[in-house]
């Protein structure tokens, strides 16, 4: 009977060694399968960090776009605007000259014409 003790504990000492065996086997299969999640999360953040960056680029280059267009009208108007005052400037300046010895000899004309009369709403003292 020794040897069947024996060979049982043999037995079951190769059945612990395979236990312990897989364990670690399983533990490398853990951690394996850990360090390749760490490493996608990675990748997946990464990804993501670069699609991010990319979309504000567009963004920030529709938003110079636009302002160069916005800039480009704001330019225009602002040259019609100087151009239409000048036009006008010019147009009161002429009708200044055109007028101005008219002006000045009405001016001179109601300065001197003193017709001395009583005002309508006078009345005078009753004696």
């Amino acid at each position: 009977r020794p040897d069947t003790d024996e060979s049982k504990m043999a037995a079951q000492s190769e059945g612990i060694r395979k236990l312990m065996q897989a364990e670690r086997q399983a533990e490398e299969v853990v951690a394996n399968a850990k360090r390749k999640k760490a490493q996608r999360i990675k990748e997946a953040k990464e990804e993501a960090k670069k699609e991010v960056e990319k979309y504000k680029q567009d963004r920030e280059q529709k938003f110079q776009e636009q302002m160069k267009k916005n800039a480009g009208s704001k330019d225009d108007f602002a040259a019609k605007m100087k151009v239409d005052t000048d036009q006008r400037l010019q147009k009161i300046n002429a009708e200044v000259a055109t007028n101005k010895e008219k002006v000045i000899d009405r001016l001179l004309e109601l300065i001197y014409d003193i017709s001395p009369e009583v005002h309508r709403n006078y009345k005078p003292p009753k004696s």
